[in-house]
């Protein structure tokens, strides 16, 4: 039995990156051993073992044959007599394809040796994204990793070869086997690396963005501005890239992306209802988490009154506060303001609104409202529905106040 350290370990070792995550491959091995040396088997799909002390996971070296569409259509074998070569020639790309011995497990002490059969060395001294064999095209997952890793690594390019081949199996209605779970799931991924427009770019080449959010995809034909030289789609980029730079959540991330999104199509259909309907059913067919989902279709929906807010009257101050819950969750609120002024690409010094937003949302929540329901009963006894009314009211008057100072300053 012989164990590797395969994959990402060795790719972000080779380039001076922490090594976060450490994927093990056993060449030599059975279940049957794995389990009576002590490993613990886990999963349903292949054989992977946790590690008997650190809980680590240990995979068998397998191979693997197509046998349907998608990306879970397929037959592993896992034996002792399949090599780690075999091993690697099932994974993605080159730079992914390469493998050292772990030598905290073997008895023979350190080898530095690098194997690499597919010459992923090479790809990465030129900064090159190149897929390991035809292989790639049987698992759709892999267009979603490329652009991922572009987004991580945008100093990469990609193969001519392995942008064709991506192309050619989004025309093959590959990507649409991909389930919602599993493409928000790389999407989330991509959104959090350091040039996050990378990851669209790519998947827009591969023809791949139209499939997977066509809401998207329009932005770049059907809105082009009247100089021809920008678009919404570019506008996109430089806003999801200006949220990476500024370390925002996950969740503003998105939504600063879907601003664009509503914006457009608030463009094509004025104030009708239809005008969120496309922020709305991309996140509902994406299946987006809760937390993000609501973020963006709030900054969706208030973006343009947030950026207005400065010339409000009190009253409309507070029922922006109340509609978008920022009494109750203040951090989400500040995360729709991050949002807001990512879109409109708003340094923190000249997004005066967030500092105007925020004194208000304070002042208002610093009115007692204890006090204001119990005069309420005492005077309207028949009546506890004025309650609300008369909160609502004195807010309106404390951030009047407030307002009324910061013109008169």
């Amino acid at each position: 039995m012989k164990i590797y350290r395969v994959g990402g370990a060795v790719r972000d070792a080779l380039l001076g990156l922490p090594v976060k995550d450490i994927d093990y491959v056993v060449v030599g091995s059975s279940p049957e051993q794995m389990i009576a040396a002590g490993y613990t088997p886990v999963g349903n799909d292949f054989p992977v073992f946790l590690h008997p002390t650190t809980h680590a996971e240990y995979a068998l070296a397998r191979t693997e044959r197509k046998s349907a569409p998608g990306y879970r259509g397929f037959v592993f074998h896992c034996a002792p007599d399949v090599t780690l070569e075999q091993d690697l020639a099932r994974r993605d790309l080159t730079i992914n394809a390469m493998a050292v011995t772990d030598s905290t497990a073997q008895e023979a002490g350190p080898d530095p040796t690098i194997i690499d059969p597919f010459g992923g060395q090479d790809d990465l001294s030129n900064r090159l994204f190149r897929h390991v064999s035809d292989a790639f095209s049987e698992d759709p997952v892999r267009i979603l990793r490329v652009a991922r890793f572009s987004a991580r690594f945008p100093q990469f390019t990609i193969a001519p070869e392995t942008m064709r081949l991506m192309r050619t199996m989004t025309d093959a209605g590959e990507v649409d086997a991909l389930v919602p779970e599993r493409v928000w799931q790389e999407l989330a991924r991509g959104l959090m690396e350091n040039r996050p427009s990378r990851m669209i770019e790519v998947l827009r080449e591969a023809a791949a963005l139209a499939r997977i959010m066509p809401e998207l995809d329009l932005l770049w034909a059907k809105y082009m501005s009247a100089s021809a030289h920008t678009s919404r789609g570019s506008h996109l980029l430089h806003v999801v890239d200006y949220a990476a730079d500024c370390h925002h959540t996950l969740a503003v991330r998105w939504a600063a992306m879907l601003i664009e999104l509503a914006n457009a199509t608030q463009s094509d259909y004025g104030d009708q209802p239809a005008a969120n309907n496309a922020p709305l059913s991309l996140c509902t067919r994406l299946k987006v988490p809760t937390e993000s989902k609501d973020v963006a279709l709030i900054a969706c929906r208030e973006h343009r009154i947030i950026n207005d807010s400065l010339t409000m009257p009190a009253d409309q101050i507070v029922k922006l506060l109340m509609r978008c819950d920022a009494f109750r969750r203040p951090a989400r609120w500040a995360e729709i303001l991050q949002a807001v002024r990512c879109y409109y690409l708003l340094s923190p010094a000249n997004f005066i609104q967030h500092d105007f937003l925020e004194h208000s949302r304070v002042i208002a929540l610093s009115v007692p409202g204890e006090k204001i329901a119990q005069e309420t009963v005492q005077r309207f006894p028949a009546q506890p529905a004025r309650i609300a009314e008369d909160l609502f009211n004195a807010r309106v008057v404390a951030v009047s106040n407030f307002t009324k100072k910061q013109a008169s300053a």
